[in-house]
């Protein structure tokens, strides 16, 4: 679906069958405000970036397990770092957030658990890449994408309609549901699995968390990277979730990572100063095609003389030049190869986070895995974004040149005409993504295999030979190593009777699938019990019923004959004692006079049914009898 320019006039949903039973459902609180849904999703683009104009918006979510017992207040000012204190303290004190629907009444009432806090606000998303999402392939069950890199899969923090499954919507229409079978980060492209229902979404989830699936990834990494297969097994914690910061410590979950060289091209020797006209593009096209990899700080900044440098005081200068590197991670961890290659000394070029020499320090953490100086590198990534740029590829004051001091995402000093809100500028080229490529998911059986071209930023720069595609044998070549690792693992784990993680998250997936099991065996259980009583209950009050009916049946005979009896003696008598002329007394039309008449005072039941008949009659008698 191409995309034009868009005015801005909001528009709304289609309207189902459903929407007048919406209409008639009870107004919300006035201190909720509605979430805004516009159809079509108001993107324009301008400048190359896909935007979006801004709407007002009602978030909801339940109280974190960390937020519990903290003021409200001081939820938001260290939780989201979008917009200032003062701006929390006075949405709180206006009611633009509540607490379970309620205005909160002060700025320190404290959250707990299962409370539900709601934000309504005039909402900014970031642009995002105006390039379009490549389709690698599609049947009935999948989409396989190649996402470009810069876009975030879900709808996250600042981002809403900027997001893969939104754009997807908004090309294929408001009621496709997508549904992202695993995940990617937001600065990382490449093959992405998007379901196209329930359940071919959740097996091809089963398989990629059962390791079915082998994944490889491209990197562009910083100075030369060492020759042939190198395993990194560190394990990663999780040092700020609300940074998204990882980090290799001893005390973190089990991770590998199998790496190779692809190439390595050094700087150009003669050129002493970046050409600011010629924009670094991060990005790459849906097809993984596109022009030659552009000139970066890293491959034109002269190749330092390092006989003559104290490589302890200045270690950035040893970086020169920048490597594509394969990547065979045979774990999952959040950040994995962005934190071994940290790790290794060969950071990814543009990685914001992980190749930051301002968060780091000249040595980029490598080989850090001490922990010592955490709450100093967080303390320092905070700032990033707020009152200086996030700077991606800054190693030192005389390594950044005026392109990336002005190319960046930051408070512009601007401020929302309707909220007030600082706005920042439109982020680099630099920033929309990294240099790290998911550029092949297959199956282990060889059932499926779906892969992408090289990146842009992979093929060899001007003047330079090197690879255009994975070189034969190179993919075998890691996958021994891959084989060799992992059975050495095992053999070691099984020497020390450890239980490997994997191992351990099979025996729970296969005891949740036990548990399932018998639980839906217990219901189908009951369910048949259930039934069972029903029929039999069934059938049991039908057989009462037929009873019922016999036994009303034999009553109503006896009563018969016992009514036929008295007739006849009573006939018998009168007419043996009373002769009566021209009259005729017609006992059984009396006793069907009297009858009628019980019936219609409904006292046909009743143990004194028959002798109220015989008393009725007897009266008729000796009426007759005295005329």
């Amino acid at each position: 679906m191409s995309l034009v320019p868009s005015d801005r006039t909001f528009f709304h949903p289609p309207r189902n069958k459903h929407a007048e039973e919406r209409d008639s459902l009870p107004s919300a609180p006035d201190v909720i405000t509605t979430p805004c849904d516009p159809w079509p999703r108001p993107y324009y683009l301008k400048d190359g970036f896909r935007r979006v104009q801004p709407y007002h918006y009602t978030y909801n979510t339940y109280c974190k397990q960390r937020w519990r017992g903290k003021e409200v207040l001081e939820i938001f000012s260290k939780e989201f770092r979008d917009r200032p204190k003062e701006y929390y303290k006075e949405a709180i004190e206006t009611g633009m957030v509540t607490l379970n629907g309620k205005r909160i009444p002060s700025i320190h009432s404290i959250v707990q658990n299962g409370d539900v806090i709601s934000h309504t606000m005039h909402r900014h998303e970031p642009p995002v890449t105006g390039q379009p999402i490549g389709i690698v392939h599609e049947d009935n069950d999948f989409i396989v994408i190649n996402k470009p890199s810069g876009i975030p899969v879900h709808p996250a923090g600042r981002y809403n309609y900027n997001s893969i499954i939104e754009i997807l919507r908004a090309e294929r229409g408001f009621m496709f549901n997508p549904l992202p079978c695993h995940r990617l980060d937001r600065l990382t492209s490449g093959i992405m699995f998007i379901g196209k229902h329930g359940a071919a979404a959740e097996r091809m989830s089963e398989e990629i968390r059962g390791r079915e699936v082998k994944k490889e990834y491209v990197a562009r990494v910083r100075g030369e990277f060492p020759d042939g297969e190198v395993v990194c097994d560190q394990p990663i914690l999780s040092i700020s979730p609300i940074l998204g910061l990882n980090r290799a410590r001893a005390n973190g979950k089990e991770a590998r990572t199998v790496f190779r060289r692809l190439a390595y091209y050094p700087p150009k020797e003669k050129r002493e100063k970046f050409d600011a006209s010629k924009d670094v593009d991060a990005t790459e096209d849906a097809d993984g095609k596109g022009p030659p990899a552009p000139e970066t700080p890293d491959d034109t900044l002269p190749n330092p003389d390092t006989t003559n440098i104290d490589l302890d005081k200045t270690p950035w200068k040893a970086y020169s030049g920048y490597s594509i590197v394969h990547c065979l991670p045979l774990t999952g961890r959040t950040h994995q190869i962005r934190v071994h290659l940290q790790f290794l000394g060969h950071p990814i070029s543009n990685d914001p986070i992980y190749s930051n020499q301002r968060v780091f320090g000249p040595d980029l953490g490598a080989f850090d895995d001490s922990g010592d100086q955490d709450e100093t590198i967080i303390q320092r990534l905070s700032k990033m974004g707020k009152t200086e740029e996030a700077d991606a590829i800054a190693y030192h004051e005389e390594m950044r040149d005026d392109y990336e001091r002005r190319k960046a995402e930051k408070l512009s000093g601007e401020v929302c005409e309707i909220c007030d809100t600082e706005l920042y500028s439109d982020p680099g080229v630099h920033e929309l993504g990294i240099y790290l490529h998911a550029l092949r998911y297959a199956k282990d059986d060889g059932n499926w295999s779906y892969e992408t071209g090289l990146p842009k930023w992979a093929m060899p720069p001007p003047g330079c030979d090197g690879p255009m595609t994975i070189p034969k044998g190179a993919r075998e070549k890691m996958e021994k190593k891959a084989h060799e690792v992992e059975a050495a693992v095992s053999e070691t784990k099984r020497a020390h009777g450890i239980i490997d993680s994997d191992e351990e998250t099979e025996q729970t997936h296969q005891r949740v699938v036990l548990e399932q099991e018998k639980r839906r065996t217990e219901k189908e259980k009951k369910k048949a019990e259930k039934k069972a009583a029903r029929i039999i209950k069934k059938r049991a009050r039908k057989e009462t019923e037929r009873l019922a009916f016999f036994e009303r049946q034999k009553a109503g005979e006896k009563m018969g004959e016992r009514v036929d009896r008295t007739v006849n003696g009573i006939g018998g008598k009168m007419e043996g004692g009373i002769k009566r002329g021209s009259e005729k007394l017609i006992v059984e039309e009396d006793a069907d006079r009297v009858l009628e008449k019980k019936q219609k005072e409904k006292r046909i039941d009743g143990p004194g049914y028959v002798d109220e008949v015989l008393q009725g009659m007897g009266e008729l008698m000796r009426e007759d009898m005295g005329k």
